[in-house]
């Protein structure tokens, strides 16, 4: 996974993919200030799921925001948030059959953690 703003210093190979929801109705920020030559901060709206890479012992803050203030609300280590990667086999690989030169479209209806319901519609 590419990170194009702040990307992880060179010297750290053992990167992991995370994951974090704001699950709360408040502004979050999440930063990373304990990895060396490093500084990541991200604002998370209401809602909003952060998708990142960092080292599994990064630590990931979240501060709650309300008008002009932010209080630490939570220290997580990353190696929790942790995202694993592979290739699923299951009913969750999509196949699509294309028939002459026609492109499928594919639809997904995603709700909280769910596996994506997916429709392939002939494409207009």
């Amino acid at each position: 996974m590419a990170q194009i703003i702040d990307p992880l210093p060179s010297d750290n190979s053992d990167r992991i993919v995370c994951s974090y929801r704001n699950v709360t109705s408040k502004i979050q920020i999440a930063r990373i200030t304990n990895v060396p030559n490093w500084y990541f901060e991200r604002v998370i709206f209401p809602g909003q799921h952060l998708v990142f890479e960092a080292i599994p012992e990064a630590q990931l803050e979240i501060h709650t925001g309300m008008m002009a203030s932010a209080i630490l609300s939570d220290t997580i280590p990353c190696y929790r948030l942790r995202v694993e990667q592979g290739v699923s086999t299951s009913s969750q690989f999509i196949q699509a059959q294309v028939k002459n030169d026609e492109v499928p479209v594919i639809q997904a209806q995603v709700k909280n953690d769910e596996v994506p319901d997916l429709a392939v519609q002939k494409a207009s």
